[in-house]
C-alpha cells in the first residue's frame, strides 16, 4: 500500500513538473524572440541562478547528504554526470531545437526519448515491452504529434542543425528520466539538482561568457525571466525528478508528454488562438496515455 501511494505521488509530481515545463517553454520562446536572447545564454543563466533555489533548502534541510555528496571526487563526478547529461543537454538541446526548427517540431522530437527509455528498461531488465507500455508509448507519440503539428506533416521538415539538435533532444529527454534516479535516491532531490545545476552552469559559462551580452530586459522581461527560473527551472525539475524517483523512469518519461498539452494551452490563452480538431484528438490520446501509464509496472 505504501508503494502504491509513493507511485501515485510520483505520477502527480511528474504531471505537475511537465505542466510547468510546458508553460515555461511558451514563456522561454517568447523571451528569446522578444528580447533577442541566445539559447546558450538563457540556459546558462537559468542554471547559475536556479541552482541556489535547490542548494539553500538542501543545506538547511539535509546538510549531511549535501556534505556527503561533495566529500569525494567520485561523488562529485557522479553528480557532474547528472549535470552534464540530464541538465545541461536537456536545456540546451530543447532551446536550440526550438531556435533551429520550431516549438512544435521540438516537442515531437522530445517525445521520442520515451522510446529510448523503454528500450533501456527492457534491456536492463531483460524483458519485452508490456502491452500497457506499448499502448502508452503509441498514444503519447500520436497525441504529441497531433498537438504539436495539428496533423500537418509538412511542419516536420528539418534543417541539418535542426536534425542534430533534435537527436540530442530525444537522447537528453531519455537521460533526464534515467541518469539522476540513483543519485537522487542516495542524496536527495535538492542536493543532486542544486549541485548538478551549479556544475553544468559553470561549465557552460566558460563557453558562453554570459556577462558579456546581457539582454536589454524591461520590467516585464525580468518578471518572465524570473518565472522561468523559479517555476520553469526549480519547480519543474524538482517535481519531475522526484517523480522519476517515486514513479519510475518509464512512467516519468511517458507522463512527461503532458508538456505539449500544457504548452499548447498556454500558447492559445496567451495568443488567443482557437483549438483545432487535431489538438482535441491529441489531448484525448495523451490523457489516454496517462491512464495506461498509471497501471504500468516498471519491474
Amino acid at each position: 500500500m505504501e508503494d502504491e501511494g509513493r507511485v501515485r505521488r510520483g505520477i502527480a509530481m511528474t504531471l505537475l513538473g511537465g505542466t510547468l515545463w510546458g508553460i515555461n517553454g511558451t514563456v522561454a520562446g517568447y523571451l528569446m524572440d522578444a528580447y533577442d536572447i541566445d539559447p546558450f545564454w538563457f540556459a546558462c543563466m537559468r542554471e547559475l541562478l536556479g541552482c541556489w533555489l535547490f542548494l539553500i533548502p538542501a543545506w538547511l534541510g539535509n546538510r549531511t547528504a549535501l556534505e556527503e555528496a561533495i566529500s569525494s571526487p567520485q561523488n562529485l563526478l557522479r553528480i557532474y554526470t547528472v549535470g552534464l547529461f540530464a541538465i545541461l543537454f536537456s536545456q540546451i538541446s530543447y532551446l536550440q531545437a526550438i531556435f533551429w526548427t520550431n516549438s512544435a517540431t521540438a516537442t515531437i522530437i522530445q517525445s521520442l526519448g520515451m522510446l529510448l527509455v523503454l528500450g533501456f528498461i527492457c534491456i536492463t531488465t531483460r524483458r519485452l515491452p508490456r502491452k500497457r507500455e506499448m499502448l502508452g508509448v503509441i498514444s503519447a507519440l500520436i497525441g504529441t504529434y497531433l498537438v504539436a503539428t495539428g496533423g500537418r506533416s509538412g511542419q516536420l521538415a528539418l534543417p541539418p542543425l535542426g536534425m542534430v539538435w533534435g537527436i540530442l533532444l530525444a537522447a537528453s529527454a531519455a537521460c533526464l528520466s534515467i541518469v539522476p534516479k540513483r543519485a537522487i535516491e542516495k542524496w536527495g532531490n535538492f542536493t543532486v539538482n542544486g549541485l548538478a545545476f551549479l556544475m553544468s552552469g559553470i561549465t557552460l559559462a566558460f563557453i558562453v561568457r554570459p556577462w558579456e551580452r546581457i539582454p536589454a530586459f524591461d520590467l516585464a522581461g525580468l518578471a518572465l525571466f524570473a518565472f522561468c527560473i523559479v517555476f520553469g527551472t526549480f519547480g519543474a525539475y524538482a517535481l519531475f525528478l522526484q517523480g522519476v524517483r517515486d514513479a519510475g523512469s518509464m512512467r516519468a518519461a511517458l507522463l512527461g508528454a503532458i508538456e505539449p498539452v500544457t504548452a499548447t494551452v498556454a500558447t492559445v490563452l496567451w495568443l488567443r488562438t482557437s483549438f483545432s480538431v487535431a489538438d482535441i484528438a491529441g489531448f484525448a490520446l495523451i490523457l489516454a496515455m496517462v491512464a495506461f501509464t498509471t497501471g504500468a509496472d516498471e519491474g
